[in-house]
């Protein structure tokens, strides 16, 4: 199992700084229809109070912080490349509605389920284990066909590594990454699906920035990711995430949180 060295944690408007004292994996939210009134606190402080928190722990940390309200920005290393784990299904679901808007497949079209992927290394064959895959259900429909939307939904809700795969099987990882692009993500890099060891020992691995993950997120947030209709689909899935032990679980109730883990 893929663990990566370097914790990031990215962030788009009003999260208390507090939140910082945790371990974070990578983890990017999305906050909407928070109704707080009282004064938000200026960035230099907030800057100050996140540097002295992380300051105290181990690891390396990133921040990338915007309010969508009045375009400010806090950016701590944002820059800095990280190893994606699972923060990179996010760039997966643009360029799924990506391709389904331009025709190349119906998001209702179904996909064989499957556990053999071929290594971007030689085109060996490896499989997932399914005690490594944080969804399990899938595995036992192997040989059985399923909606391209059921496996976007389980990718990001359950973080399913093997419907990631299959849906990466469908789109080409390259044209991820020339989505980013094209949406103003310069760093990010999908080359390949989730557990192929023998690119990970390589070193091949899919990358983010926690500016770049920002960005995506804002792009959703504004209804220009793929379209707006397309934009608000991708919402309603992000706000089902099922994996809200950290950030969800320590803010007031009634705020949603549209995020993917990571």
């Amino acid at each position: 199992m893929e663990t990566p060295g370097k914790k990031l944690t990215s962030l788009v408007d009003n999260l208390n700084p507090m939140l910082l004292r945790l371990y974070l994996p990578a983890l990017l939210i999305l906050l909407a229809a928070c109704t707080s009134t009282k004064p938000k606190q200026r960035m230099d402080e907030l800057s100050q109070q996140i540097t002295t928190t992380l300051g105290a722990q181990e690891g390396t940390f990133a921040v990338a912080f915007k309010d969508l309200q009045t375009g400010k920005e806090l950016l701590l290393s944002a820059q800095e490349s990280f190893h994606a784990a699972s923060t990179m299904k996010t760039p997966v679901l643009i360029e799924a509605y990506k391709q389904a808007s331009e025709g190349r497949f119906s998001l209702s079209d179904s996909i064989l389920i499957h556990n053999e992927f071929k290594s971007i290394v030689d085109g060996s064959l490896y499989s997932i284990s399914p005690e490594d895959d944080s969804e399990q259900e899938l595995y036992t429909l192997i040989g059985q066909k399923r909606p391209v939307s059921e496996l976007l939904y389980k990718m990001i809700i359950q973080s399913s590594n093997l419907a990631t795969n299959l849906i990466i099987e469908e789109l080409d990882a390259k044209q991820v990454t020339l989505t980013m692009r094209e949406l103003g993500a310069q760093a990010i890099q999908v080359l390949r699906g989730v557990e192929d060891k023998k690119a990970y020992e390589r070193g091949l691995n899919n990358t983010t920035t926690a500016y770049d993950l920002m960005l995506l997120f804002e792009q959703i947030a504004a209804g220009k990711a793929v379209s707006p209709e397309a934009s608000q689909e991708m919402v309603r899935i992000l706000l089902d995430q099922r994996h809200r032990e950290i950030i969800p679980a320590r803010l007031p109730e009634g705020v949603k949180v549209a995020h993917k883990t990571g």
